[in-house]
């Protein structure tokens, strides 16, 4: 009788890890204020610019002008 296979690891789906877990803020946003982050985000060059993202880098750049 021949030997069985042996424990074969799975391989990983989905999407790759970003590094593990972080603390999440979930932000809610009057109308206007997401016309002021959207209109904010059309002022900027780059491309493609998310709303998670532009909120990332609105939160950098106030933070670095209360220092």
């Amino acid at each position: 009788m021949s030997k069985s296979i042996g424990d074969i690891p799975k391989k990983r789906r989905g999407r790759p890890s970003t590094g593990g877990r972080r603390d999440g803020v979930l932000v809610r946003f009057e109308t206007e204020q997401f016309d002021a982050l959207d209109a904010w985000i059309t002022k900027q060059r780059e491309l493609g610019l998310t709303r998670p993202e532009a909120i990332r880098r609105l939160v950098e750049i106030g933070l670095r002008k209360g220092k």
